[in-house]
């Protein structure tokens, strides 16, 4: 058997889709940057090589000897410029897939993201054969997400045999680099004031690495699955995380036009935001999904949802434990009064709407 490769196998899906490699009897080869962090690698029989992805020489280099590709590395932040979101999700793509054909790799698996299908309608969910409309929402990340899956589907075409993987929101443990699981992080410091009216569907990093592997073993070549579990309102995911963590959820709900003016006259003061209009405008959507054909065609089975939650609160009360706050926390009264006033607002709006 040759070597697997794995993209980008120091963050957190990377390193569970290598674990699941090793247990299958891989020989597993990943790539990093010299400023990755070599945390979720540690103790692991994985070969090491340093390749930006955006340097075809170094690609093709780590393409030596291999049979499957598995394309995870990519970049998630919602604050990262729009040249650089493109730059690493689509022409960081383009090279893997054309490196990855040029070296006549048997079969490839490509991480995608439900955020290249787009957000469901408020209220529902969606599936792969939902037409792609949120470019018109001016989210870099989104829109770059879909456009590398065109680029895939075009290598595919030249004859690349390659299957695309769609991970709903990962939870789990291992995020070194704070993307997923940041929402979790925040709740546990206290730093979300208030929300938005949103939804998000919830997976386990382990079931996404299964995924993967289900992927490439039965997966169809030009065909893309949702890796996905739960669909939780931020409500019922706040409410969750607080009955697991012991900490208040937040108080405050916010419409959206509210939200975005407060984070408006938040940018103008100096230093980091809590949050960005980019940021606030995505959790305004229902990243809602079914994953029956994942189900169906790969025999996709994820865990308990509720063990992915408490995997992910254990891992940051184990990883900074005197950051987080103490179980039996509560908001501050002026966020639980502001929360009351917001919420019988709404009520008797709604009591006298027409």
């Amino acid at each position: 058997m040759g070597v697997t490769l794995v993209t980008g196998g120091t963050g957190m899906v990377g390193s569970h889709v290598i674990r699941a490699l090793l247990e299958r009897g891989d020989t597993v080869r990943t790539t990093g940057r010299p400023r990755s962090l070599p945390d979720n690698l540690i103790g692991l029989e994985v070969e090491q090589v340093e390749c930006d992805i955006l340097d075809r020489r170094q690609v093709r280099r780590a393409m030596r000897g291999v049979e499957r590709v598995f394309h995870v590395a990519g970049l998630t932040s919602l604050r990262a410029s729009p040249q650089l979101v493109y730059a690493v999700n689509v022409e960081g793509t383009r090279i893997v897939m054309e490196e990855a054909l040029r070296a006549g790799v048997q079969r490839v698996v490509h991480t995608s993201s439900v955020q290249a299908v787009g957000p469901a309608a408020r209220g529902s969910t969606a599936d792969e054969s939902q037409m792609f409309r949120a470019g018109r929402f001016g989210l870099p990340y989104v829109s770059a997400k879909y456009e590398a899956e065109m680029v895939v589907l075009r290598v595919a075409a030249a004859g690349l045999p390659v299957v695309i993987v769609n991970p709903a929101h990962v939870m789990g443990r291992g995020d070194l680099y704070r993307s997923s699981t940041e929402i979790v992080r925040r709740f546990l410091r206290r730093e979300i004031p208030a929300y938005v009216d949103g939804a998000v569907c919830v997976v386990d990093v382990e079931d996404v690495a299964s995924g993967h592997l289900l992927a490439e073993e039965h997966g169809a070549v030009g065909e893309r699955y949702i890796l996905g579990n739960r669909n939780y309102t931020l409500d019922r995911l706040f409410a969750e995380l607080g009955r697991i963590s012991g900490i208040e959820p937040p108080a405050v709900k916010l419409p959206l036009p509210a939200a975005l003016a407060v984070v408006r006259a938040l940018s103008a003061v100096p230093g980091r935001p809590a949050i960005t209009e980019t940021e606030l405008r995505a959790s305004s959507f229902w990243w809602t999904y079914r994953s029956a054909k994942a189900k169906r065609e790969l025999g996709y089975r994820p865990g308990h949802h509720e063990e992915s939650l408490e995997r992910t609160v254990e891992w940051y009360r184990e990883r900074e434990p005197l950051r987080l706050r103490e179980r039996g926390t509560r908001q501050p009264i002026l966020l639980r009064t502001a929360g009351l006033t917001v919420r019988q607002a709404s009520r008797a709006v709604g009591l006298f709407a027409p």
